[in-house]
């Protein structure tokens, strides 16, 4: 089985091959091409990958190239994982908006926007050499934001699945709090990529959500940066990415008094990739938990093991609509548990969304719709609507402000502003 994964240069690169190791019954990979035009992070990142299986005693190969077409060719799955400008664009995103009082972050609001403008001309090309080389591989969409970017790559008709860890990340959690095998653990999850609630936590079947709250409320309000009142008045959990829109202008004051996270991340991806380059480090580095994406690899082994092994068990992933909120177009992309088999994931049916959720899922599912389209085909006045639209900006001068730092700051990756 040949796993190939674009943005193999990635410092998250090494958690992946962590999970293919540490699973391989469960996925018995044969081949992982590394994918990766900066030639110097490649060879660290190749280099640990093939200590780390080797340590495994893991018997796949790794392919470390900067071909795109040699990379994907033959392979079952292709895992995207891009970051278009790298951590310096993406500390513009999260510092340029708070120019206008907005929150700065990469994956929603103004920077979320730049990101899906930078992005998605870039992975639908990349997916179009999938197509080439590997017409029926999966596309499985790591590369923020989820949503737009499954969006994209299902509109273009290419068999993509988006995948996010912050429902696998409460599984494990819970799990850990219950003191149970994450496997008897489901969730109510629902919403969209990165604004999304829990609705329910069934353990052996039984909600055990309202026991949850009760007796770690306060713990768990404290981790996403909310009041315990909000949640328990709820009776929900809700994701972190809610804190943008829960607490906004503190979320700006906070974000105005200290580094970008892009910074910080800067500062870890330098000291990881010492550590890949040294060749007594044969196990992922400790460091990696702090760069985020905590249980990512778990996540890909599960959804790929049900993809190629055609097991019909339930996931969350990011998914076309397709009838189950009615509230959305059947081609809106929503992250809910779906049944994964080897024809893709169906999404399974969900209680009826109160409208507290559901005017909010609405909103920003219609500013990512006008998101996707100035991705895709450009123009000032495509991204101004965007802008318009998202309820994190939502008032017409400040969205005239940003369109034009956006467009300036962006403007080496979108080859539609010059001239």
């Amino acid at each position: 089985m040949k796993l190939a994964v674009v943005g193999g240069g990635s410092t998250y690169t090494p958690e992946l091959v962590d999970g293919f190791a540490r699973l391989r019954d469960e996925l018995p990979v044969t081949e992982i091409a590394l994918i990766d035009p900066d030639p110097s992070r490649l060879e660290l990142v190749s280099g640990m990958s093939r200590r780390m299986l080797a340590h495994a005693g893991h018997p796949a190969r790794v392919l470390a190239t900067s071909s795109v077409a040699e990379g994907v060719a033959g392979a079952q799955v292709v895992l995207f994982q891009l970051r278009v400008g790298g951590q310096a664009a993406r500390n513009v995103d999260e510092t340029l908006p708070l120019e206008c009082g907005c929150v700065g972050q990469e994956t929603t609001g103004a920077g979320g926007l730049a990101k899906a403008l930078r992005t998605v001309p870039v992975v639908l090309e990349l997916a179009e050499t999938v197509r080439r080389q590997a017409p029926d591989a999966w596309i499985i969409d790591f590369t923020n934001p989820v949503g737009i970017v499954t969006r994209a790559l299902l509109d273009a008709g290419h068999r993509a699945i988006g995948l996010c860890n912050v429902a696998i990340g409460f599984q494990r959690r819970f799990a850990a709090g219950l003191g149970v095998d994450p496997g008897r653990i489901s969730l109510g999850h629902v919403g969209l990529n990165h604004l999304s609630w829990e609705r329910s936590v069934h353990l052996d079947g039984r909600d055990v959500l309202p026991d949850i709250i009760d007796r770690a409320g306060e713990e768990i309000a404290d981790s996403l940066g909310l009041r315990v009142e909000l949640i328990r008045r709820l009776g929900v959990i809700p994701s972190y990415y809610l804190r943008y829109f829960y607490a906004h202008d503190a979320v700006v004051r906070e974000q105005r008094a200290k580094p970008s996270r892009a910074a910080e991340v800067a500062e870890m991806e330098t000291r990881l990739l010492e550590m890949y380059g040294d060749p007594s480090v044969v196990t992922k580095p400790e460091l990696l938990d702090r760069r985020g994406g905590a249980f990512y690899s778990e996540s890909a082994v599960a959804l790929i093991a049900s993809l190629l092994g055609d097991r019909g068990d339930a996931q969350v992933v990011n998914v076309r609509n397709q009838g189950t909120l009615p509230f959305l177009d059947d081609d809106a992309v929503i992250e809910v548990p779906a049944a994964i088999t080897a024809t893709g994931a169906a999404p399974l049916p969900v209680p009826p969304v109160e409208p507290l959720y559901a005017g909010l899922i609405a909103h920003v599912s219609a500013y990512e719709t006008l998101a996707l389209d100035a991705a895709r085909r450009g123009g000032a006045d495509r991204v101004r609507d965007a802008l318009l639209a998202h309820p994190l900006i939502g008032q017409d001068d400040v969205a005239e402000e940003l369109t034009g730092l956006l467009l300036a700051a962006n403007r080496e990756h979108l080859p539609w502003t010059v001239g």
